[in-house]
């Protein structure tokens, strides 16, 4: 008897994850209009922009989300604040970086890679916000991005760089640095438990409210993890793991950094 209702009780949360899966899949369109304030006339004209840290974070951490946005016609563009030169493979990690963006369905004319002396690829750096305000803000305006997404204030991963780049779109949330019609999304950070269980994590997070929820199936997640392949010269054992186990290569939920101006000071 027990072991029949494990049996149903597996089925039936495989079952809610296909569900999940196939109400999302159709629904992100609805979505984005919604969180555009767009009409279905202008569904084409979302410009998004992924701002990054090092090569690799487009695909470790937002593949889902720039996998369905290229479906939906979404004009997407990628800034990685460094070429990630942390152990002297700045120049090969570029071109890594491009060829994952080709995977994922950026071409190489969208992205663009800082290298920076002030925005090292380094965990104990202090990145400047003003210097990083000043890239995101130049390529708004330069491109007409109306959607930003970037990290939430713990970073995925806690690194210090990917918390940088947070602090900096809320500085500029906060003072008006950009237009008000630009809508800034940060990734939900999720605790280890939920952050490696893979696709059964799916459900939990569409449970919990979100401004933007992106999920792949399996064909999304092959897409990302061919990406992630690109990354030669990042797949450690550990890497392998993380493509795995990781619900960042299945599911983004994202929420919204409010522009509410406020005198605030960074240094």
């Amino acid at each position: 008897m027990c072991l029949y209702l494990v049996i149903f009780v597996v089925l039936a949360y495989v079952a809610w994850i296909k569900w999940v899966f196939c109400r999302h899949h159709c629904s992100l369109e609805n979505l984005l209009k919604h969180v555009m304030n767009i009409s279905s006339d202008r569904q084409t004209n979302v410009r998004a922009l992924v701002v990054t840290a090092h090569p690799d974070d487009e695909c470790m951490f937002f593949a889902p989300t720039i996998i369905r946005l290229v479906e939906n016609n979404v004009t997407v563009h990628l800034l990685c604040l460094s070429e990630g030169n942390y152990y002297n493979q700045g120049a090969q990690r570029r071109k890594e970086l491009l060829s994952s963006c080709a995977v994922l369905g950026i071409p190489a004319s969208r992205v663009t890679i800082i290298n920076h002396k002030n925005l090292p690829d380094d965990p104990t750096a202090e990145w400047s916000v003003s210097l990083i305000s000043s890239a995101v803000v130049q390529y708004i305006s330069a491109h007409s991005i109306n959607m930003v997404l970037t990290f939430d204030g713990r970073g995925v991963s806690g690194h210090a760089n990917h918390v940088a780049i947070n602090k900096a779109v809320r500085h500029l949330a906060s003072t008006g640095g950009v237009p008000k019609d630009c809508v800034l999304l940060s990734l939900v950070t999720v605790g280890l438990f939920r952050k490696f269980i893979s696709f059964l994590e799916i459900p939990l997070s569409c449970l919990l409210p979100s401004r933007l929820c992106c999920v792949v199936g399996s064909r999304g997640y092959k897409q990302a993890r061919a990406a992630m392949m690109r990354h030669r010269s990042q797949l450690l054992w550990f890497r392998y793991l993380y493509i795995a186990f990781s619900r960042y290569m299945f599911i983004n939920t994202f929420q919204e950094i409010p522009q509410e101006l406020k005198n605030l000071k960074f240094y």
